[in-house]
């Protein structure tokens, strides 16, 4: 077996479950997948991967063979969450299908009697999988998918911070812990490939979708990608990172439809927008992978060759499989119009190197179609097995073939929403929390207060501070909550103050609509509250109507009357402190100026009350970082870190430089840099340097300090960036107490796409930076690598 895929012996220990029923093709050690009373190769738990995938490929009909190339929806869409029936002998999956999407996961308007409790939810699976493995002709297993980038996609499940949030941490190991907690949930619940992490690099801050993202810089996304791959798959799991490609940059940002025509050049291509995904394959070994529902340069990538072979499977290694977007195939021709019809646009996307459609319609809409592009011609056999093999190829490697039935009722009751499952996702919250402002020391604030105002649309909120593809139904604490608990012995009360969005939204951006009576009420009773409390807290930021798939903006001000309450409570002369729980960068130019105290929260999760409070009473110390720049005005973007060297206006007609810089946040306690020490100053081109350097507490407080590693190239045959990040570590330091933090710089670190289209190392001098932000560097030193 490929040592890359190790972990999937922990599946082939695993004692043969099966569940009532047809008893006889389950013998000692084997399962009897064709019914024909002999072990097949491919039924042979002792023969390599790519011997069982040929054995079983040649014993394939056609319709078998293209039964394996579609998803069958669950999640109350085709399947409606229901248990097998008779006419399921009548539907084309009674050929086999390659995966099961959202079953019974019980999420949304799709509420489902199957999903909760977990046992009932394993129980469905396991009759849906009997019934492929007894019922179908060759007994191929389901593959059961489910999103999870914040947590597993299942009612109730732990629920993790948005992803975005998860990349203000800048932590690796906590990264990973969360990948732990998603697969282990996901085991128990008997799922067995999770459409997780989201590899996109987030450009645009008006995008909809960037608070699906971990951040604006590709080192930072791949990372922490790489950490959430081999997580989910050292557990057990498939991860399918998405969306692949180019697809986080749509232009102004607009975010609905194909989501097309993104202005990249092939350069920024390689090195931002593929760079992630390039660590995924090449390092991480993910098994799946998502295509996008966007062009290249006129090419959808669903039927990018170049995309879904040259890249993905020639220079990557990728032998895993690729499934579409949901619906992007249709696009082909419904919206792309690169296609006269279903079976040419599945013709492209197969011979692109395209496996398995998906969509929310039912799978022959897919499948039929596709039969008749092999039958006209347009698809090989050859082609064909290619694809169809992926898909086994997956299978197997999960341990399908030796163990399908996956989860237990006993496990999804004792692991799932565990206390140790929930106490990393509030570890998690409080990890993402950044310090942007704290004039004067005012946070954190003293617990002897009288009378604290809690102010704002986020206070309170509890259905919509999440973002899509993770779980919900969890029981979500708020801040007034949060700080209520925290503060026993002061009056603590609430005022909403203002909605998210106002009547006109999204057309008052444009143009000043005056408050209606409502409006006016409701800041005036916040204004009232504010005048009689010692200090204010107010919650402002978006939520799943401002930020999501979908939602892009065209300004990134507060929305709706939330600037217009934030004035009128700073006017009464009282502390404030400005707490922000938003999926995204916001120019809170008047806040920044105005307002002492700062904090973001993104949207943190099931434990946001718990998690604020904390930070604000000073029982948890923030050390989150931006994984994304704040510009000050809408007009700065395309405004994201790394920068190449360009024109600076220096404010003489424009507004000049960032608001907040990547990487940026503050904390309670202070920390000094020192002692930066290089291994070598010369070195080869092949070679790995070590830089050290000593960081200290100078506070009064213990502390977390990510720091953080940026590599320039000072002089290059084509353009590079100013700097760009290379390293970075988050440590926890005591008063007073240093740490050595060691980072080591690999060629692959040092490299540029030249103008032959290649990563290379150039020789010549690098400068290395150390510091606190992408803007707030501490430590320098130059090395030389040598020409060959």
């Amino acid at each position: 077996m490929n040592g890359k895929h190790a972990w999937i012996m922990f599946f082939l220990l695993l004692p043969i479950y099966h569940v009532s029923g047809n008893g006889d093709i389950y013998k000692e050690g084997w399962i009897d997948f064709n019914k024909n009373g002999i072990k097949d190769v491919y039924e042979d738990p002792a023969q390599q991967v790519e011997v069982r995938v040929k054995d079983l490929l040649q014993q394939m009909n056609l319709d078998e063979k293209t039964c394996q190339l579609a998803t069958l929806y669950g999640s109350g869409r085709v399947l409606a969450d229901k248990m097998p029936s008779e006419n399921w002998k009548q539907k084309v999956w009674k050929d086999g299908i390659a995966n099961i999407d959202e079953q019974a996961n019980g999420l949304g308007t799709f509420a489902s009697e199957l999903s909760f409790p977990y046992a009932v939810s394993v129980k469905n699976r396991h009759e849906i999988q009997k019934w492929f493995v007894e019922e179908t002709r060759l007994g191929i297993p389901v593959d059961f998918t489910n999103e999870g980038i914040r947590g597993l996609c299942h009612d109730r499940a732990t629920m993790f911070p948005a992803q975005c949030g998860q990349g203000s941490t800048w932590n690796r190991e906590l990264i990973r812990e969360i990948a732990r907690v998603t697969a282990e949930e996901a085991n128990a619940l008997g799922y067995t490939n999770i459409y997780s992490p989201i590899l996109d690099v987030a450009r645009d801050p008006r995008w909809g979708r960037v608070v699906e993202c971990y951040g604006e810089d590709p080192y930072l996304v791949g990372e922490l990608g790489k950490q959430m791959i081999e997580g989910l798959q050292e557990h057990g799991v498939v991860s399918t990172p998405k969306h692949f490609a180019v697809y986080s940059i749509p232009v102004g940002g607009r975010d609905e439809g194909t989501r097309t025509d993104p202005h990249v050049a092939p350069r920024e291509m390689m090195t931002i927008f593929l760079e992630p995904f390039r660590k995924a394959f090449s390092e991480a070994a993910a098994m799946g992978v998502m295509s996008s529902y966007n062009d290249y340069d006129g090419i959808p990538v669903s039927g990018s060759h170049y995309f879904l072979t040259e890249i993905l499977r020639e220079q990557w290694g990728f032998d895993g499989y690729v499934v579409s977007d949901s619906e992007a195939i249709e696009f082909l021709y419904s919206k792309h119009r690169v296609a006269t019809d279903l079976p040419d646009a599945a013709a492209q996307v197969v011979n692109a190197g395209l496996n398995v459609r998906t969509a929310f319609s039912s799978p022959e809409n897919y499948i039929l179609p596709l039969r008749k592009a092999i039958a006209d011609g347009k698809i090989s056999m050859e082609t064909l097995d290619l694809r169809v093999a992926d898909v086994l190829r997956v299978k197997f490697r999960l341990g399908l073939f030796d163990n399908p039935y996956r989860g237990d009722t006993i496990s999804a009751e004792r692991n799932v929403h565990s206390k140790e499952h929930q106490a990393i996702s509030k570890q998690a919250a409080l990890e993402s929390i950044v310090l942007l402002k704290n004039e004067g020391n005012l946070l954190p604030l003293s617990k002897g207060l009288k009378k604290v105002a809690v102010i704002g649309p986020n206070a309170h909120e509890k259905t919509d501070l999440i973002c899509r593809y993770g779980p919900a139904n969890a029981p979500i604490k708020t801040v007034y909550e949060g700080i209520k608990e925290k503060l026993v012995h002061a009056t603590v009360k609430y005022a909403k103050g203002a909605d998210i969005i106002d009547s006109h939204f999204p057309e008052s951006e444009l143009y000043y609509v005056p408050l209606d009576e409502k409006e006016q009420s409701m800041i005036d009773e916040a204004v009232a509250l504010a005048s009689e409390s010692d200090v204010s807290i107010l919650v402002l930021g978006g939520n799943e109507k401002t930020v999501r798939e979908e939602y892009s903006r065209s300004d990134l001000d507060l929305c709706g009357r939330q600037e217009e309450l934030l004035r009128a409570v700073c006017a009464v002369g009282k502390p404030v402190v400005l707490v922000l729980l938003d999926g995204r960068a916001a120019t809170i130019n008047w806040a920044e100026k105005y307002v002492p105290a700062i904090v973001h929260g993104w949207f943190p999760g099931e434990f946001t009350g718990d998690a604020i409070a904390s930070v604000l009473f000073g029982e948890y110390n923030p050390g989150g970082k931006l994984p994304v720049t704040f510009p000050k005005s809408v007009g700065q973007i395309p405004y994201a870190f790394p920068f190449k060297p360009a024109a600076d206006s220096k404010g003489k007609v424009r507004v000049d430089g960032a608001l907040y810089p990547f990487g940026y946040g503050l904390s309670y306690t202070t920390f000094a840099y020192n002692d930066l020490k290089i291994d070598h100053d010369t070195i080869n081109m092949h070679d790995s340097i070590t830089l050290r350097c000593v960081v200290k507490n100078t506070g009064n407080l213990a502390g977390d300090e990510i720091v953080q590693l940026y590599l320039r190239d000072e002089v290059s045959s084509v353009i590079t960036y100013d700097r760009v990040l290379r390293g970075f570590e988050r440590i926890h330091l005591k008063p007073g107490e240093e740490k050595l933090v060691e980072f080591v710089l690999t060629p692959q670190d040092m490299e540029l796409y030249n103008q032959e289209n290649h990563f290379v190392v150039e020789p010549g001098d690098f400068s290395v930076m150390i510091g606190s932000s992408s803007a707030d560097i501490r430590l320098t030193k130059n090395f030389y690598v040598c020409p060959e």
